[in-house]
């Protein structure tokens, strides 16, 4: 869309998103349209509708969807295959036995949540659900009850992690904007991650699993059946699987981390291989790999049988990967439209205390493109003069990071592709999902918003 430039003011753009999200609800929660067709259809009439050339809706609309779809079917696919094996050869319910056994059944769910925390550190959102994945479901089978009391703990885990703490690209970008000492950023996330998850992930987890007390339904691995484990793996087999991603991930995020502080040389050709091994498709490729062999072969699957059971986790995942790429579609659809700008010059003078406009700046930029490291850049590079004239301290620098970090995480809805891939891997339909992981995105931004006004007020 070279040479094209948006002629609308930002009224009639918040109100043409307004009224697209509003006919994407109607067409899937009223009148039943599969979400993958809606999607579809409210990205080309809100991409006419917001007068991008005709020439280019097309092309938006596939690079919006293949960016969105190369990344999550790599990952969602990979994933998929590893939780599979892991599931098939028993090593899932031999995990979470030894977790129930150790935390006890009414502890499973906090135990789940703060595994979740711990392997969120280094690795993202998407990727640590897909991996945490079948140990969820291997421990609500054992126990029975509803899914999301075992599952949106870990979820919020997760996000938690990712939106707040570096190294994840989001605060480490908006740390640089800002000019904030990370280590500072660092020691700050890990102290108000645990309250954060505390509130918004487990004691938000209890309360929605009494009101959608659905119970699990066939999973993203298929059926499983237990009969035929033989010779399931041990514990530690198992343990050393799913931290076998998380180790490569955790070296890559490192090696950016050292990067952005200028310890370590970019160019040098080990730190572009080992960046390559730890990256994520990389990281789950080789993981898979190593699972086909430890709990394959060895455990005397192999051949045609080995094929059949990796073959077996693709089906169920085809309408979660279309699905989350046409929401990264609609979220393309929007930003292309020129939305973001509009915003960001119609909020640059709105007078209010920098902490609270950096805050609001992202949750607008949040709700209108649903992107949440779009919403977290655009509002850091937007406040970013501010910020750095300002007579700030340190953490009080800190603190605006937080603050903008809590704001990009609100009430991810239909234009995040986030929000189908969770809705679509628990088997929630639109509206359980807006009731429950929406709410909690909105929870999680809230209380974290709460902690960086103490922290710019302490200190």
């Amino acid at each position: 869309m070279d040479g094209w430039t948006q002629t609308l003011s930002t009224v009639p753009l918040l109100g043409i998103a307004a009224l697209a999200v509003l006919s994407l609800l109607i067409l899937i929660i009223r009148l039943k349209m599969h979400a993958f067709v809606a999607l579809m259809l409210v990205s080309l009439l809100t991409a006419l509708a917001t007068q991008i050339p005709v020439n280019a809706i097309v092309p938006t609309m596939v690079d919006s969807f293949g960016g969105t779809l190369g990344a999550v079917a790599l990952l969602v696919g990979l994933g998929a295959m590893l939780g599979k094996l892991v599931e098939h050869s028993g090593g899932a319910k031999a995990l979470a036995d030894k977790m129930i056994d150790l935390f006890g059944e009414k502890r499973a769910p906090f135990a789940l949540g703060i595994t979740s925390l711990l392997m969120g550190f280094p690795i993202f959102f998407d990727a640590g659900l897909i991996v945490m994945l079948p140990i969820i479901f291997a421990v609500s089978r054992r126990l029975g009850g509803p899914i999301l009391l075992y599952a949106m703990p870990a979820a919020a885990a997760f996000s938690v992690m990712h939106v707040f703490l570096p190294p994840h690209p989001g605060p480490v970008t908006a740390s640089e904007l800002y000019e904030a000492n990370l280590g500072l950023l660092l020691l700050a996330g890990v102290v108000i991650a645990f309250p954060l998850w505390w509130v918004s992930g487990y004691m938000w987890g209890k309360i929605v699993a009494k009101r959608y007390p659905f119970p699990l339904a066939d999973s993203l691995f298929g059926d499983v059946s237990d009969d035929h484990v033989i010779n399931p793996p041990s514990v530690s087999v198992v343990i050393s699987m799913l931290l076998l991603p998380i180790v490569l991930i955790f070296m890559n995020t490192g090696l950016n981390f050292l990067r952005s502080m200028g310890v370590v040389d970019s160019d040098a050709l080990w730190f572009q291989l080992l960046s390559a091994v730890g990256n994520t498709p990389v990281a789950l490729l080789i993981s898979t790999l190593v699972a086909m062999l430890v709990l394959g072969r060895r455990q005397g699957i192999g051949g045609s049988a080995l094929e059949k059971v990796l073959d077996s986790s693709l089906a169920p995942i085809c309408s979660v990967v279309l699905i989350t790429g046409a929401g990264g579609m609609f979220g393309g659809v929007l930003r292309a439209s020129g939305i973001g700008d509009a915003l960001s010059s119609s909020l640059s003078d709105i007078g209010l205390p920098i902490i609270l406009a950096a805050y609001v700046i992202a949750v607008i930029m949040r709700l209108a493109q649903g992107s949440a490291t779009v919403a977290l850049v655009t509002a850091a590079g937007l406040m970013a003069p501010a910020v750095i004239g300002g007579d700030f301290t340190s953490m009080q620098v800190v603190a605006i990071t937080l603050a903008t970090a809590a704001g990009s995480v609100f009430a991810g809805h239909v234009n995040d592709s986030g929000f189908w891939l969770v809705g679509r891997l628990l088997g929630m339909d639109v509206k359980t999902t807006l009731k429950t992981w929406t709410v909690q995105q909105a929870l999680e931004s809230v209380v974290g918003f709460i902690f960086a006004v103490i922290i710019f007020m302490l200190f």
